[in-house]
């Protein structure tokens, strides 16, 4: 097989959720870094997000282009503009906003057919399950990015495995999760958002991202192996899948401007947020953000904050989603001017790349949302965890459990989007300013602790450098890919093209595949009979589970790794009789 010369065209479409989207921008412009043709498909509203660090990227001579999709947030049942997970009023609205992605399929059909160069593969969040289809339609692989890392994806993979786990029918029993190794324990109603959930549209949409995901060519994951070495082998066998780890992807903003521009626009001008961390002595600071989507009740707030005040120690504190009575209490008990010259509140969106790098940051409270825990742990700070809601609390387990760099505030139950009065406080000040001494104490145990955060934080470094892990695998997901479009072209998509040249010459054609295969150029084979061409295609049961393959796989381009390839040829001899028996008919 020939060596294509054709630079590759990456497609990426990122899920309309700053969690999601951020990672998706790095590893854009880490892909275009290593000459790899870009196009981003989003919303005209979330491409605003990221146009100044795209632009510099461009500026730099990066191959990136952005699509704009018009967002169907009116035809869904949305709020009018409503084209971010953050804009949705309530949780409720989420199967809603769900549909309206799902209604941009006809928008990136005809994206990718007017797309120049063609493009040789679409990287696209779990999140659009349809995009697997679409894929197939344009005979080139999908890769599924998970914004979760390879521990997190393997726990809910053995749940949903484990047939015990719908016998439990207490939610708040911690049971320890199968087959995984280290002893991890929760209880359902810490996973029920991405395990348990109840509205019916809701479980439909997670059964088509499972069935999307097994059918897809692989997963990219924003992690690294020496974080999770063990998981990651763990998820490759039981997946039979391709997956490239190839975090941290925060690793590429260098340049303070892009650490200070990542996401939304900061709420604090950078040069001032630096001047106060330039202030502080080294690891002396505790940075506090709850996440884009998080919320805490109004009598949780005031408890985190006066636990931040009563611990004596610097603090950063990123507040969000305040209601109007915290706003009322901020003003009433004057807690900003109190805790001036120990803390610095910050309304709305933080640069928390640029924070966490900075020497004087020692320590992060965090909702353990993975880009949060990845960044970290990149930067080699210990952390408190105070996990909310979807995988966060098995993130919490790694940190806390796995690689040992993190303790727990005590959250015990989730606070669900919209729902965090009703849970109203859960950890107290008394408690707050306790694990705070405990993390950035000088007790032994917060010693050690510190060691293996800033050993792990060089760790990742490494990874990204050339000739680490994570560089190594980006260079063999873009060989990865560039080999299925060598291996497509070089069989199928000649075998088409003769079908429709002998056609034009007035020849009968029946085309033998199977049913997987025959989407692929359903397009093209049907636009050619509405010409006038015969041309049929006859639909063969292709038997992979018989001949040692994973389910579903009826292309080349869908092994795991070629050691399959002598069972996918034996697969192809049940075609014989077959064959003999169509020939006849």
């Amino acid at each position: 097989m020939g060596v294509s010369t054709v630079q590759p065209h990456f497609v990426l479409f990122p899920f309309m959720a700053q969690g999601h989207m951020i990672p998706m921008m790095d590893i854009a412009r880490l892909l275009a870094q290593r000459g790899v043709i870009i196009t981003i498909v989003t919303t005209h509203l979330n491409a605003n997000r990221f146009k100044k660090v795209l632009d510099r990227a461009v500026e730099t001579g990066l191959k990136i282009q952005v699509v704009h999709l018009y967002f169907p947030c009116l035809e869904a049942g949305l709020p009018e503009g409503c084209e971010n997970f953050d804009m949705l009023p309530s949780m409720e609205f989420g199967v809603k906003f769900f549909d309206a992605t799902r209604r941009l399929q006809p928008q990136v059909e005809e994206m990718l057919q007017e797309l120049k160069p063609s493009p040789s593969c679409v990287i696209s969040d779990m999140c659009f399950p349809w995009t697997t289809n679409v894929a197939h339609k344009f005979n080139i692989p999908r890769i599924v990015f998970h914004g979760m890392c390879c521990f997190s994806l393997l726990c809910l993979l053995n749940l949903r495995n484990w047939e015990e786990f719908e016998k439990i029918e207490s939610d708040t029993e911690y049971f320890q999760v199968p087959g995984l190794f280290d002893k991890i324990e929760l209880n359902k109603a810490q996973l029920v958002i991405i395990l348990g959930a109840t509205d019916e549209n809701m479980k439909k949409i997670l059964d088509q991202m499972k069935k999307a995901e097994d059918e897809a060519y692989g997963i990219v994951v924003n992690s690294f192996e020496d974080l999770e070495k063990e998981y990651v082998e763990g998820l490759m066998n039981a997946k039979n899948k391709k997956i490239w780890t190839i975090g941290p992807v925060s690793l590429c903003n260098k340049e303070k401007q892009d650490k200070a521009e990542r996401g939304n626009k900061a709420a604090i001008d950078e040069h001032k947020c630096l001047k106060w961390l330039d202030s502080r002595e080294q690891d002396s600071v505790l940075f506090v953000c709850l996440g884009s989507l998080s919320r805490l009740s109004t009598s949780q707030m005031v408890e985190l904050g006066l636990g931040l005040e009563s611990s004596k120690r610097p603090f950063i504190w990123v507040v969000r989603h305040m209601s109007d009575e915290f706003k009322k209490w901020l003003v009433e008990e004057n807690f900003e001017e109190r805790v001036e010259g120990q803390g610095l509140l910050i309304h709305g969106w933080a640069p928390q790349v640029l924070i966490l790098s900075h020497p004087s940051v020692g320590a992060f409270l965090t909702h353990c949302g993975w880009n949060s825990s990845l960044e970290g742990i990149t930067s080699g700070v210990t952390m408190i965890t105070w996990p909310m809601f979807a995988e966060q609390f098995i993130n919490e387990r790694l940190i806390v459990n796995v690689i040992k760099t993190g303790v727990k505030a005590g959250t015990e139950s989730p606070v669900m989007f919209g729902e965090e009065e009703k849970l109203g406080k859960q950890v107290s000040k008394d408690d707050i300013k306790k694990v705070i001494e405990e993390v950035m104490g000088e007790e032994m145990e917060g010693e050690m602790r510190r060691k293996r955060a800033k050993e792990l934080g060089e760790k990742a470094k490494r990874a990204v450098e050339e000739g680490g892990s994570s560089y190594l695998n980006l260079t063999q997901l873009i060989q990865d890919v560039t080999d299925q479009a060598n291996l497509l072209k070089g069989h199928m998509i000649p075998m088409i093209d003769i079908a429709r040249l002998l056609a034009q010459r007035g020849v009968i054609i029946t085309i033998l595949t199977t049913r997987l295969n025959a989407n692929r150029f359903k397009n093209v084979i049907d636009h050619a009979i509405e010409t006038g061409l015969k041309i049929q295609v006859v639909h063969l049961y292709f038997p992979s589970v018989e001949a040692g393959l994973p389910e579903g796989c009826e292309n080349f381009d869908m092994l795991p790794s070629m050691d399959l390839g002598l069972k996918f040829y034996d697969a192809t001899k049940d075609f014989s009789p077959k064959w003999k028996k169509c020939c006849k008919k």
